[in-house]
């Protein structure tokens, strides 16, 4: 339900919007906090590939299954399949770091499972809009058995 109740005091003329989540579970934020906080949680193949060239603590990771990976992958992505994430065999990996994860595209939720895998083992993480299709849309480059040219990391 969205509402735009600005006539109480201290309104702060944004729309408000409250939803209910599984597990009954309710949230209520304005249209800053919202688009503030999917900021946090969420990148775009132009954000990932300056970050790479910056070299900004990122490691990309490759959450389909490792034949996909070889197949085609974003450079420097490591496979990490969803299904192999648990405490276990994220024991090595550096939680100073941002993870970003992706797979397929907006077809494909391992990249979800991916993150929210991370994320509950204490990891900071980002999810990639559109994954490989749409860094590949973007004219990057890809690595593998049908990898393909374009713009590349300066590694």
């Amino acid at each position: 339900m969205l509402y735009t109740d600005w006539s109480y005091p201290g309104a702060t003329h944004q729309p408000v919007s409250t939803r209910t989540l599984c597990k009954g579970k309710k949230i209520s934020m304005n249209q800053i906090e919202f688009y503030e906080t999917k900021l946090n949680f969420e990148t775009d193949s132009w954000d990932l590939f300056e970050d790479l060239n910056n070299n900004n603590n990122i490691i990309v990771v490759d959450a389909r299954s490792n034949q996909a990976f070889e197949i085609e992958h974003i450079p420097t992505a490591i496979s990490f399949p969803h299904v192999a994430m648990s405490e276990l065999t994220t024991d090595n990996l550096d939680k100073t770091k941002t993870y970003v994860t992706y797979c397929d595209g907006i077809g494909c939720n391992a990249s979800t499972k991916g993150a929210l895998k991370l994320s509950k083992l204490g990891f900071k993480v980002k999810e990639l809009l559109g994954g490989l299709d749409w860094w590949k849309r973007d004219g990057y480059a890809t690595e593998g058995k049908q990898g393909k040219a374009g713009k590349s990391i300066n590694i």
